[in-house]
């Protein structure tokens, strides 16, 4: 982290409380934004819940307007409770990654890649969170992923300067935080 405040600068610094304070700036800086991130990432799974109580409300509505089935194999109504058990499920999976979400530890700074990092590489930023996929954050695009994908495996435990591959693509690491 000192060394990086040193590259920051552009210049070394003998006063030690300067020194100190710009580095804690820096760490600060970095977990804010990764609050934000993280908070944008949670807005657009909540959202996500959201739409999905509705779409199980209103199959479960036009199911009870439709009345009782007309027969043994009603088709209609049949695809109405279908579509109602798709959204549930899907609700299931959109509620495990809100919860997945929540336990993101925000306020530590990473040193290596491991949940809960943002890591920063020669092609991309990802936040291995939650497999949400690509975040528009800043003016800037996140991959926020799982430790369950192939490119978090890839790149587990390494640090900034490592280089890793994925379907043989090269990235290198510039930053881990």
């Amino acid at each position: 982290m000192y060394n990086q405040a040193l590259q920051t600068l552009g210049t070394s610094i003998d006063n030690s409380f300067f020194y100190h304070y710009i580095c804690i700036k820096i760490f600060m800086d970095k977990i804010g934004l990764k609050k934000e991130l993280l908070k944008t990432c949670l807005s657009i799974e909540k959202e996500h819940v959201a739409q999905l109580k509705q779409e199980i409300n209103e199959a479960q509505r036009l199911s009870n307007e439709y009345g009782a089935p007309k027969d043994r194999y009603d088709p209609y109504r049949t695809k109405l409770m279908r579509q109602r058990d798709l959204f549930a499920k899907q609700l299931d999976k959109a509620e495990q990654l809100v919860n997945a979400l929540q336990k993101v530890p925000v306020e530590k700074e990473f040193t290596q890649v491991s949940f809960g990092a943002v890591v920063i590489t020669d092609r991309q930023k990802i936040f291995v969170s939650a497999a949400i996929g690509k975040v528009d954050f800043r003016g800037e695009s996140y991959y926020a992923i799982s430790t369950l994908v192939p490119v978090y495996q890839a790149m587990e435990g390494k640090k900034a300067g490592e280089t890793f591959q994925v379907n043989r693509n090269l990235f290198t690491i510039k930053e881990v935080w």
